[in-house]
């Protein structure tokens, strides 16, 4: 909106003041305004946490000052074991190609006449069969020595005069809860190669079943996670009947749990050990635990200050937390705790670092100039928020140096989230909030399945109890 001109020659010396700091309030407040625009248009996914798609065709390589070359050529390096299809001992079918008649004098030849051969294996799938009607039948039994009639019984699980068995229930459980098929597809896709027609309401009460039966396992497992000495922590958005709601993910390498709450805030309760999360302020609020701070996101962080603030400090900090990230790694690798002198020195270089971003930003002239006198906090930089983080927080960020079970990122619930936020963009939005609930606890069971190297098809037809006395845990492990 502009600012109406009035007529100089009739204000006074004190209506001329008064103009003078509201034109430079709206140009303090204009530069500002420009400075955060070309700040956003200067992000991408490598620089900040906005996905890739946002990327757009025109995707910038990354800046050659930031990454250092090793050497090796691209694709699998020298001593890598391929995996390609090799041939078996004992194929299941064996078909012998002879030739009619001999090259020479036109002599019948058979099988018979061989004298050695070559091989050639095809690997394929059976073409697929209509579905198999088992027919269970209750009878009655006349005893034929005290003639009293006596009834059979039918299966625990046979239940209705016509059913599905367990193993379509488990087969559209997985194509539905492990790669996001939708019900109308998923039907379709039944229906072209068992040819058998199944609704979208039978689909849908197959994952409800499902997501009962395992209610009591995803719960042991969000125990099993709560007590491990460290695990990872995420919340993502996540749309129910319209509205915005959360998907809480607690994992680790072994285990993934999710839950849905109405709100962003809502921690999980009764954890202890080490949480691995990004700088999100509620996670604080959680009493019990100590915190390691995800440094992916730091570096991120890191990468638009270099990039478009260009500050100096930036660079040497994003350095330094690649060659302590290579340090640990190295250490980890060799079963062995980096050096005390080691680390003091590290510990000493990141201060340094700390101190001369520091004093780069307080001699900085103030966002806020001390003669508009704006209420509150004075406003800081990007960067100087950052440095504030680092230096209030260093046993979190670096906690991965010190304790080899703290990873360098929180990458582990973000891989967790990943999936979900796919399921999403697949299928849309759920629209209550038990079906949220049921796809929740049927991922937190078939992400941890496929952690624990279990057949996904297998654990869906598997007994619940034994899969909760067969989980193993890092501790139980003895990783």
């Amino acid at each position: 909106m502009a600012i109406p001109r009035p007529d100089l020659s009739k204000l006074t010396e004190t209506e001329k003041d008064a103009l003078i700091y509201a034109l430079l309030d709206r140009i303090d407040r204009q530069e500002e305004r420009i400075k955060e625009l070309e700040r956003r248009l200067g992000l991408n996914s490598g620089n900040s946490g906005k996905p890739p798609s946002s990327d757009g065709y025109g995707k910038k390589p990354a800046p050659k000052n930031l990454r250092e070359k090793t050497g090796k050529k691209s694709g699998g390096q020298e001593g890598h074991e391929g995996t390609n299809l090799r041939q078996v001992e004992h194929p299941e079918h064996v078909k012998d190609h002879c030739p009619d008649v001999c090259g020479e004098c036109s002599h019948a030849l058979s099988v018979e006449n061989s004298t050695g051969y070559r091989k050639r294996q095809v690997f394929d799938i059976p073409k697929p069969k209509p579905v198999e009607v088992t027919e269970h039948r209750e009878h009655l039994c006349a005893c034929p020595r005290c003639g009293a009639v006596t009834r059979g019984a039918f299966p625990e699980d046979v239940a209705a005069p016509a059913q599905y068995g367990a193993n379509i229930a488990a087969l559209v459980v997985y194509l539905s809860a492990w790669h996001f098929i939708p019900e109308d597809r998923l039907a379709e896709l039944i229906r072209d190669v068992f040819h058998l027609d199944l609704t979208t309401a039978t689909i849908a009460a197959m994952l409800r079943r499902k997501a009962e039966a395992w209610n009591d396992l995803a719960d042991h497992i969000g125990e099993q996670v709560k007590q491990a000495a460290v695990k990872h922590m995420d919340e993502t958005g996540l749309r129910i009947a319209g509205v915005l709601q959360w998907l809480h993910i607690a994992s680790t390498w072994l285990l993934t749990f999710y839950r849905v709450s109405r709100k962003r805030g809502d921690m999980l309760e009764g954890v202890t050990g080490i949480v691995v999360h990004d700088f999100w302020r509620p996670y604080f609020t959680m009493s019990g635990v100590a915190h390691a701070l995800c440094n992916a996101h730091h570096s991120r962080e890191l990468k638009a200050l270099i990039e478009n603030e260009k500050e100096a400090w930036a660079l040497a900090m994003f350095r330094f937390l690649r060659h302590a990230c290579h340090a640990a790694n190295l250490a980890r690798r060799q079963n062995r705790s980096l050096k005390p002198a080691f680390l003091r020195w590290l510990s000493e270089r990141h201060d340094r670092i700390v101190a001369e971003g520091l004093a780069f930003h307080e001699a900085q002239a103030p966002l806020n100039p001390p003669a508009l006198k704006r209420r509150g906090r004075a406003k800081r930089r990007i960067g100087h928020n950052l440095l504030i983080r680092l230096r209030d927080h260093k046993e979190d960020a670096l906690r991965f140096l010190t304790n080899p079970d703290v990873p360098f990122t929180n990458n582990q619930a973000e891989r967790d989230a990943r999936m979900m936020k796919l399921r999403q963009k697949i299928s849309g939005c759920f629209r209550a909030a038990a079906n949220a609930n049921n796809f929740a606890t049927l991922r937190s069971v078939l992400s941890t399945a496929r952690k624990q190297g279990w057949n996904i098809l297998n654990t869906l037809s598997e007994n619940p109890a034994l899969l909760a006395a067969n989980l193993r845990t890092a501790e139980v492990a003895g990783e």
